[in-house]
C-alpha cells in the first residue's frame, strides 16, 4: 500500500497556520479541525515546520501562559520528515515507530499535498489485515 492510498480515502486537506499566527490561534484550528498537529506553513504549499499539541503543552509548562500570545514559530519543530505520495505505508510506519513523531507532511513537486497520521497508518494495517483474513477464510471454505 502506498501513501497515495491513505490519502484517497481520508483525503488531502491540510491544517495549516502561517508562522506569525499566534499559539492561541493555533490552539483554536487544532480545536476546529479536531487534529494533534498543523503544518505552519506561510503560503499553504511549502513547509517551514509542524506544531502539535504535545509542542504546546510542553511549552506551556515551561513558558506559562505569556506562551499563548507568543507566534507558532517559538513552539513549532522546524526539521520536518515528509514523505510522497509514492512512499510505501510499512516504510512511513517503521520510521514513525523508531523516531516516534506522529504527523508527516506529504509532499509531490514540493509542494504539500497532504498530511499522514500514525492513526492513518495503523488504520491501514488492520485493513490489510482484515482483507487478508478474508482472503484466507475464503480460501479455507473453497477447499475440498
Amino acid at each position: 500500500m502506498r501513501i497515495r492510498d491513505i490519502l484517497r480515502r481520508k483525503g488531502d486537506a491540510v491544517a495549516t497556520v502561517r508562522p506569525e499566527a499566534t499559539v492561541r490561534q493555533l490552539l483554536s484550528v487544532l480545536a476546529e479541525h479536531n487534529i494533534g498537529a498543523v503544518v505552519v506553513s506561510p503560503d499553504g504549499a511549502s513547509i517551514a515546520g509542524i506544531a502539535s499539541e504535545r509542542d504546546v503543552v510542553r511549552s506551556l509548562h515551561e513558558r506559562g501562559a505569556a506562551l499563548l500570545d507568543r507566534p507558532v514559530s517559538d513552539i513549532m519543530t522546524a526539521e520536518v520528515r515528509s514523505c510522497g505520495p509514492a512512499d510505501k505505508v510499512e516504510d512511513l510506519r517503521l520510521a514513525m515507530t523508531e523516531h516516534r513523531f506522529r504527523h508527516v507532511p506529504v509532499v509531490e513537486d514540493g509542494r504539500l499535498t497532504g498530511i499522514v497520521s500514525i492513526g492513518d497508518v495503523v488504520k491501514s494495517a488492520i485493513d490489510e489485515l482484515e482483507s487478508e483474513r478474508e482472503h484466507l477464510v475464503d480460501y479455507i471454505q473453497r477447499a475440498p
